[in-house]
C-alpha cells in the first residue's frame, strides 16, 4: 500500500507544497508523487523539484547547534541526536509541478480541474504506478515549458527515474529521447544536454 509522506501545506492550479511528516525525510526530486483531491476517485500527480526545510516559525531561521558554549563540538548525525528537539522546530518541505490526474483507472497527462486540498494527503507512487504514468511522454511538454522549475534537470531526472522501473530501460530511454528531440528540435544545445543526462551511467 503507498506510503503517506505528508500533507499540502499549499496548492495551485500549477502545483503543490507538502509538509514531510517526518523531518529530512522528503521524496527524491524528481519523485512521482500523488496527491489525495476531494473526490475520491481522482489523485492528482506531481514531480518533486524542490526541497528544502528550515525553522517552523513564520520568517524563523535554523540556529547553529554543532558548538555550544563549553566548547563541545558535535558534527552532522550528532547534532540530530543530541537535539531529538529539532523535529519539533524544523520542517521539511517539497514542492512539485502538477503533471496529470488520475480518475479510477484512466491517467491524464494534463491539469485537473481543481488543485488538491490543503491539508489533503500526499503519498509516494507505487513502481506500478511509476510506470503506467511514464509510459507516456505527453508530461515531457508541461516540465519543459514550465518557468518556475529547473526543467532540464528535473526532465532528466524523471526520465532516469522512470527507466529504472521499466521492463526495457533502454528501450524507454530511446523513445523518451525521440519524444524529446520533437519537443526540442530548435534548440540543439538544450536537447543534447539533457539527452548527456539521461543516458546511463558509463561502467
Amino acid at each position: 500500500m503507498p506510503q503517506r509522506i505528508g500533507e499540502i501545506i499549499e496548492a495551485s492550479t500549477t502545483g503543490f507544497v507538502s509538509g514531510a511528516y517526518e523531518l529530512l525525510a522528503a521524496p527524491s526530486f524528481g519523485t512521482l508523487v500523488r496527491a489525495q483531491s476531494r473526490d475520491p476517485e481522482i489523485v492528482v500527480y506531481g514531480l518533486v523539484y524542490d526541497i528544502r526545510t528550515g525553522s517552523r516559525e513564520p520568517g524563523g531561521r535554523a540556529a547553529v547547534r554543532g558548538r555550544s558554549y563549553t566548547g563541545r563540538e558535535l558534527f552532522d548525525d550528532e547534532i540530530y541526536r543530541e537535539h531529538p528537539d529539532l523535529a519539533e522546530v524544523l520542517q521539511t518541505e517539497f514542492t512539485a509541478i502538477t503533471v496529470g490526474f488520475g480518475d479510477g483507472n484512466v491517467i491524464t497527462h494534463h491539469l485537473p480541474a481543481q488543485p488538491p486540498p490543503v491539508h489533503y494527503s500526499v503519498y509516494g507512487c507505487t513502481v506500478a504506478e511509476l510506470c503506467r504514468f511514464s509510459d507516456a511522454h505527453a508530461f515531457y511538454r508541461t516540465v519543459l515549458a514550465a518557468p518556475q522549475v529547473p526543467a532540464d534537470e528535473l526532465i532528466a531526472a524523471t526520465v532516469r527515474a522512470a527507466a529504472a522501473v521499466q521492463p526495457d530501460p533502454a528501450g524507454y530511454r530511446v523513445r523518451a529521447g525521440r519524444t524529446l528531440a520533437a519537443l526540442l528540435a530548435d534548440d540543439h544545445g538544450r536537447l543534447r544536454a539533457i539527452l548527456q543526462r539521461i543516458a546511463p551511467p558509463s561502467r
